[in-house]
C-alpha cells in the first residue's frame, strides 16, 4: 500500500472509531497524519472515500495491495455495502459449520481459538459500525443480526460442549456465553481502538490472554 494512503487511512480508522464519523472533517485526518488538508485531496475525493476504502480492506485485506490511481474516488466501491453484509452471511455459515458435524472432532479450545480470530479478522468494520450505526442504518441493522445468529451459534456450542462432559454447568448460559463474546471481542478489537488507554499489544498475546482465562475458568 501506498505509504500516504496507509497513513491516511489508519488515522481515519482510530477517528471514526473514537470520536464518530459524523464528528470527524478531513482537517482532523489531516492534522493526525500531519499534512494539509490539500494532501488528504491528492489521495482521496473525501471523507466518504476514506471510510469506504477502510472498509473494504476490512473484509478484503488483499485490497490494499494493488496500485490506485490518485485520487482515490467512490467509483472503486460501488456495492460495497452488500459485499459487507454477504461477509455477515458467510461468516455466520463458516461458523456454525462445526455444529453439523461430529462435535467429538472440535474442542472447546478450537470454539474460542475460531470466535477470537473471525472478531479479530473483522475488527474495524464492526466497531466502525458499532460506534456509528445511527449513520449507517442499513448496515447497523444487518450487523445486529449477525451478532445474534454469532450468540445463538456460540450457545448452541457450549450447550453441546456441556452436554459432552467438557464444559462446566452453567445456570446461566446466554449470559455466560455473551461473557465469553465480551471478553473476546474486547481483547480482539477493543483493545487496540476504542479502550479508554488502548494499548498496541499483538493479537497473538491478546489471544493467548483470552484462550488462558476462558478455557481455564470454564472447561472441566
Amino acid at each position: 500500500m501506498n505509504q500516504r494512503i496507509e497513513a491516511i487511512s489508519n488515522a481515519a480508522t482510530r477517528l471514526f472509531l473514537q470520536q464518530g464519523y459524523a464528528k470527524t472533517k478531513i482537517s482532523h485526518i489531516a492534522k493526525a497524519v500531519g499534512v494539509s488538508v490539500g494532501t488528504i485531496y491528492l489521495n482521496f475525493t473525501g471523507k466518504k472515500e476514506i471510510m469506504h476504502f477502510i472498509l473494504k480492506c476490512t473484509i478484503d485485506p488483499t485490497f490494499a495491495n494493488q496500485e490506485f490511481e490518485r485520487p482515490i474516488t467512490d467509483e472503486l466501491f460501488v456495492g460495497l455495502e452488500n459485499e459487507i453484509i454477504e461477509v455477515f452471511q458467510k461468516s455466520g455459515s463458516d461458523f456454525e459449520k462445526n455444529l453439523e458435524s461430529d462435535i467429538d472432532t472440535y474442542s472447546f479450545e478450537e470454539l474460542i481459538s475460531d470466535a477470537f480470530d473471525i472478531l479479530a479478522q473483522y475488527a474495524v468494520g464492526c466497531l466502525f459500525i458499532e460506534k456509528n450505526q445511527f449513520d449507517f442504518k442499513n448496515l447497523a441493522q444487518h450487523y445486529k443480526i449477525y451478532r445474534k445468529h454469532f450468540l445463538d451459534t456460540m450457545i448452541h456450542y457450549m450447550e453441546m460442549f456441556i452436554e459432552q462432559g467438557t464444559v462446566r454447568p452453567l445456570e446461566h448460559l446466554e449470559l455466560s456465553t455473551t461473557l465469553i463474546i465480551e471478553i473476546l471481542s474486547w481483547w480482539a478489537m477493543d483493545i487496540r481502538y476504542t479502550s479508554f488507554e488502548t494499548q498496541d499489544i499483538s493479537l497473538d498475546l491478546a489471544k493467548k490472554i483470552c484462550m488462558d482465562n476462558i478455557i481455564s475458568a470454564y472447561k472441566c
